[in-house]
C-alpha cells in the first residue's frame, strides 16, 4: 500500500483557535484548505489536521465525555518539559492532571487544547 501522507484530524467547533494552537505549539504553519478544513504543516511534512466541527462535544477528562484520541509528546529532561509546559498555557492549553512529582526524572502531566482534546507533555532523563 502506497500511503503518501498520514494525518490525525482533529474535530473542533473554533477551527482557528485549534488550528492556531497546533501549528504554534509545533511550530509549524496552518494551511487553510477551505473554512472546513485546516492542515498543520511542520518541517515540510503534515502534522495534524483540524476540521471543522460546529456540534463538537469537547471530551471532559478523565471522568465525563470520553476522549476520542490524545497525543504524547516526550522531551528530554525537566528543564525541556518546564518549556513546553509553560508553551502550551501561553497558548491556551489547559493543565488537566499535574505530575506527582514534577522535579522526577521521569513524569507526564495531562492537558486539554482549546477544543478539549487531552494531550500528554512527558519526560525522560536526559
Amino acid at each position: 500500500m502506497d500511503i503518501k501522507h498520514r494525518m490525525i484530524v482533529f474535530d473542533a467547533a473554533d477551527i482557528e483557535a485549534e488550528s492556531s494552537f497546533w501549528a504554534t505549539f509545533l511550530d509549524g504553519t496552518v494551511d487553510r484548505w477551505s473554512n472546513r478544513r485546516h492542515a498543520i504543516w511542520v518541517d515540510g511534512g503534515w502534522a495534524v489536521g483540524v476540521q471543522h466541527a460546529p456540534d463538537h462535544v469537547p471530551p471532559d477528562w478523565p471522568d465525563g465525555t470520553p476522549q476520542q484520541i490524545h497525543l504524547d509528546f516526550y522531551f528530554e529532561g525537566v528543564e525541556a518539559h518546564a518549556a513546553a509546559h509553560d508553551r502550551a498555557l501561553a497558548l491556551g492549553a489547559r493543565l488537566l492532571k499535574p505530575a506527582d512529582d514534577a522535579s522526577a526524572a521521569r513524569g507526564v502531566q495531562v492537558y486539554a487544547d482549546p477544543a478539549g482534546h487531552p494531550f500528554c507533555l512527558c519526560w525522560v532523563p536526559e
